[in-house]
C-alpha cells in the first residue's frame, strides 16, 4: 500500500509545481525555463515503465484517478501558459524562428509521409494553440495549406502573428469558428485533433457530418497513465470508423487515424 502513496505524492507534487510555476511565469523569466523543465519531467513520468506498473495496480483507485485528472488540468494550463509566453516573446523580440521550424522538419518527416500529407493536401488543425509550431512545421515541410482552429481567441491572434513572422501566412490561416462552419472543410484531406482538445468525441461527431469521404482524421490522445498529460479517447470507435491505432511506447501521446467507409480496425506499436 505504501507504493500507492508514493505514487500519489509524486502526482500531487508535479501538479503543485506546475500550478505554482504557471502563476509566477509573468513575474520571472526563469520560471519559464523551470516550467518547461517540469513539463519535460511529466512527459518522462508518463512513459516510465515503473509508473506504468503502478498505474496497472492503482489506476482504478479513486484517489489516484482524481489527482491524475487534476494533474492533467494543471499540465494543460501550463502548456497554454508557455505557448502564450513564448509566442509573445518571439513576436515582440522579432526573433527568427525559421531555423527552429527547419530543425523540426526532419523529426516530423516520417510521420507526414505515413499520413500522406504533401503539397496538395489541405489540413485542418484543431487545437493549434498560441505557438502553432506543429502546423507551421507541416506547412514548411510539405507546402500543404493549413487552417488552424482554436477556441481561444487570444491564441488565434498570437498564431497569426507567428505565421507572419515566419513568412508562412499565405499557407497557414487561423480561426475560432466551429469546424462545421468552415467552408475549408469541404476540401480537406486531413484533420488533426490535438491531444489537449478535451471534447474529442464531440468534435468527431461534428466532423463526421461534413467530412469529405477520403479525408483522414488524426487524433492525438493519451489513455491510462498518459492521460495525466493528454485528454483521453475512451470511446470505442470500432463500429463507426475505419481506423488504425498507433501506440508509441516512449512517446507521451498516442495516435489514432480514422477514415469513413467500411469499418476496418488495425493497430501498430512504435517502440
Amino acid at each position: 500500500m505504501s507504493d500507492k502513496y508514493e505514487f500519489l505524492v509524486s502526482i500531487k507534487m508535479i501538479r503543485h509545481e506546475l500550478n505554482e510555476l504557471s502563476a509566477y511565469i509573468k513575474e520571472s523569466k526563469s520560471c519559464y525555463e523551470l516550467l518547461t523543465n517540469k513539463l519535460d519531467d511529466l512527459s518522462k513520468f508518463v512513459v516510465s515503465e515503473k509508473n506504468g506498473e503502478r498505474w496497472k495496480q492503482w489506476g482504478e483507485d479513486e484517489e489516484i484517478r482524481k489527482n491524475s485528472a487534476e494533474l492533467r488540468e494543471a499540465s494543460s494550463k501550463a502548456i497554454c501558459t508557455i505557448e502564450k509566453y513564448q509566442s509573445s516573446c518571439t513576436f515582440n523580440d522579432q526573433a527568427d524562428i525559421s531555423a527552429y521550424i527547419s530543425s523540426l522538419c526532419k523529426s516530423v518527416k516520417n510521420e507526414l509521409e505515413s499520413l500522406g500529407i504533401n503539397g496538395k493536401s489541405k489540413v485542418v488543425f484543431i487545437g493549434s494553440g498560441a505557438f502553432p509550431i506543429s502546423a507551421l512545421t507541416i506547412a514548411k515541410q510539405t507546402g500543404a495549406e493549413i487552417m488552424c482552429l482554436d477556441i481561444d481567441v487570444e491564441a488565434v491572434e498570437m498564431g497569426k502573428n507567428i505565421a507572419k513572422l515566419t513568412g508562412l501566412e499565405s499557407k497557414v490561416s487561423f480561426t475560432n469558428q466551429r469546424v462545421s462552419e468552415l467552408s475549408f472543410i469541404k476540401g480537406a484531406t486531413h484533420i488533426i485533433i490535438a491531444s489537449l482538445v478535451k471534447n474529442k468525441i464531440e468534435v468527431l461527431k461534428e466532423l463526421k457530418s461534413v467530412l469529405p469521404e477520403e479525408a483522414k482524421v488524426i487524433i492525438r490522445y493519451g489513455n491510462g497513465l498518459k492521460s495525466m498529460f493528454n485528454y483521453p479517447l475512451d470511446q470505442d470507435l470500432s463500429n463507426e470508423w475505419n481506423y488504425t491505432n498507433v501506440v508509441q511506447k516512449d512517446h507521451f501521446y498516442d495516435t489514432v487515424v480514422l477514415k469513413k467507409g467500411k469499418v476496418h480496425c488495425a493497430g501498430k506499436e512504435i517502440v
